[in-house]
């Protein structure tokens, strides 16, 4: 049996996406828990180059950054419902948006007070959203009827946007200006693939305080 095994830290959104593309395709996987500010050996020695979580272990092959690892496992598990779409122009437009997210939010649970920032891209998502929707005739999230690549790639982010409404004070997802996304966050939030992987909020909070407000 094949040796899979995650290094992360549980409050990074980016672990995160790992562990919900692994639970969409019913993988099991050992997950090795790592400090938050501390680099261990096997990290170092697994991700020599940025030094980063998550690092992905199949056998001895080591895959680093967490939407080329989404894609690895979709690639590699084909039983199970499929991440990416299989029309090659729609998996390339939801690789744009992936990287578009990525581009956008990455760093922000460092930055928290940045929300304002947030606020163009979600407002195009939305868009994209509705057109997704109109596009498949089903509004349940991005990929269809089923989580695929832009829902993980945006949804992993959801712990640390309710983190810094509380921290805050501001509103990140807008009823009044992202009513679909709203509704959206709340069908992932609620999928058996997310339960238990993004950390509550007020633990995500208590994590912000100890590492990130200092």
């Amino acid at each position: 049996m094949a040796s899979v095994k995650l290094i992360g830290v549980s409050a990074s959104p980016f672990v995160n996406r790992v562990q919900i593309a692994l639970n969409l395709k019913s993988i099991n996987y050992e997950f090795l828990q790592e400090t938050f500010g501390a680099k261990s050996e096997l990290l170092l020695k697994s991700n020599p180059v940025h030094k980063k979580v998550p690092v992905f272990i199949h056998d001895d092959k080591l895959i680093c950054e967490s939407l080329n690892i989404v894609q690895y496992i979709n690639e590699l598990w084909t039983s199970g419902p499929s991440i990416l779409p299989s029309d090659p122009y729609d998996r390339a437009i939801a690789r744009f948006w992936g990287a578009y997210i990525d581009d956008k939010a990455k760093g922000e649970e460092e930055r928290l007070a940045a929300v304002d920032k947030l606020a163009a891209m979600l407002v195009l998502l939305e868009e994209y959203f509705i057109n997704c929707s109109s596009t498949t005739g089903n509004g349940n999230f991005f990929g269809g009827d089923s989580i695929g690549y832009v829902d993980i790639a945006l949804g992993c982010f959801l712990g640390w946007f309710k983190a810094s409404e509380k921290l805050f004070d501001v509103k990140v997802l807008d009823i009044a200006k992202t009513p679909r996304l709203v509704e959206w966050a709340e069908r992932f939030y609620s999928d058996d693939a997310v339960k238990n992987v993004i950390p509550e909020t007020e633990k995500l909070m208590e994590f912000a305080k100890r590492n990130l407000m200092k």
